[in-house]
């Protein structure tokens, strides 16, 4: 008889290692060359998981058996060295053993002790730690088209774990974190969910990727106020009508841009319609508009980076009466409300793509549906929800609404 040749099995333990080195920072080559398989080998696990890492120490044997300690067991075994005290060589609980010995009965003798094989114990270990389990959106079909119907909306995976909690308060099968929803999207064998869906999550990636900070930049701006000299009633959130602003960059090609005001308490966002350019007399222009449209107790103050857009600050200042603070140079943490919300639009308004092709009234959409997005530091209310009630009931902190 031929035998058939096909490539060998690598062990669990050998993947284990791999995402331990993942998990560390290593790329797929450095953590795949680290365990001695190809980048090929490193690179298909990635796309099985859809770059969802898999648990800290799952395949490292630290929980379970290794092939060494199948070898001890079925040595001891055959010794005929009883189940407890192969437990206390071992320093693993008498179940644990039991379990391990009764792995594979052979067929058609369940009445004799049967003989214990290390290697196929350590084959059929890896089998069953591999497959498939029945996902909770798999089989409860009810939440599953909830989870979608929300997913097509656009929320994200945590805004639909805590909104399915709100609103279904005595039904924990309609509970599912989000974690497990990224999982039914991205990890093959997981199910549920339509993995085209993933064109809904706000990168739109088919793959999972760790965030990556934005960009940092700039030049010092004459006149400028520095975010150290900023009143504490911004940083505390204590008070609506501070925001935070940006640009967010078209094409290379195209040169577009794209204004963006956050504000610090709801976190409702306003877009900058920058037609042509996106030069300091352009932004300040669309900004004078935008900030006139606000009633004067949510025109307190705007932090910006130090970006060559903004030279016309002052100007900005004397036309709606609203301060303007700068930021350090590389601290993008310092309008974090902003850089979190640039993120979220990206999904509307993609990298690479030529900007001034959106009109206002497209602007005003996306930052509407934005506004109507459940925020979990709210309660799962809205920052238009947050926002109005704000206005009308200056006392209450926020998410009051939302809980009343």
């Amino acid at each position: 008889m031929v035998r058939r040749m096909g490539r060998p099995r690598l062990s669990r333990g050998v993947a284990g290692r791999f995402w331990a080195g993942v998990r560390e920072g290593l790329s797929t080559e450095e953590a795949a060359a680290a365990v001695g398989v190809s980048w090929h080998s490193g690179r298909r696990w990635i796309v099985q998981r859809g770059g969802v890492m898999p648990p800290a120490g799952v395949g490292s044997g630290s929980r379970s058996l290794s092939l060494g300690e199948r070898e001890q067991i079925g040595l001891w075994h055959a010794e005929e060295v009883g189940g407890r005290e192969i437990a206390r060589r071992l320093g693993r609980s008498p179940s644990t053993i039991s379990r391990e010995l009764r792995r594979l009965p052979a067929p058609g003798n369940r009445y004799r002790s049967p003989p214990y094989l290390p290697s196929a114990a350590q084959a059929d270990a890896d089998t069953k730690a591999t497959r498939a389990k029945p996902a909770k959106l798999v089989t409860n079909l009810r939440l599953r088209a909830v989870v979608e119907e929300r997913l097509a909306k656009n929320f994200s995976p945590e805004q639909i774990a805590g909104t399915l909690r709100k609103d279904f308060p005595e039904d924990p099968e309609m509970w599912v974190s989000h974690e497990a929803i990224y999982q039914s999207l991205y990890v093959q064998g997981r199910g549920g969910l339509k993995r085209e869906l993933t064109r809904n999550l706000r990168t739109g990636r088919a793959i999972r990727k760790p965030r990556r900070s934005g960009q940092q930049r700039r030049a010092r701006i004459t006149g400028m106020i520095n975010i150290a000299e900023r009143p504490a009633t911004v940083e505390d959130r204590a008070i609506p009508g501070d925001w935070e602003g940006d640009l967010i960059l078209g094409s290379t090609a195209s040169a577009s841009a794209i204004g963006t005001l956050v504000e610090r308490v709801s976190g409702f966002v306003m877009l900058l319609h920058l037609p042509g350019d996106h030069t300091a007399e352009t932004v300040a222009e669309a900004m004078i508009t935008k900030i006139s449209e606000l009633p004067e107790q949510l025109r307190r103050s705007v932090t910006w980076d130090q970006g060559a857009e903004m030279a016309r600050h002052a100007q900005i200042t004397a036309a709606t009466g609203i301060d303007i603070y700068f930021c350090d140079p590389h601290s993008p943490w310092q309008r974090g409300s902003n850089e979190n919300t640039n993120g979220l639009l990206r999904q509307y308004l993609p990298k690479g793509t030529d900007l001034s092709r959106w009109g206002p009234g497209y602007l005003d959409m996306i930052a509407a549906e934005l506004n109507a997005r459940p925020r979990k530091r709210h309660n799962w209310a809205t920052p238009a929800e947050v926002l109005d009630q704000l206005l009308s009931n200056p006392s209450d902190p926020p998410g009051v609404a939302s809980t009343a």
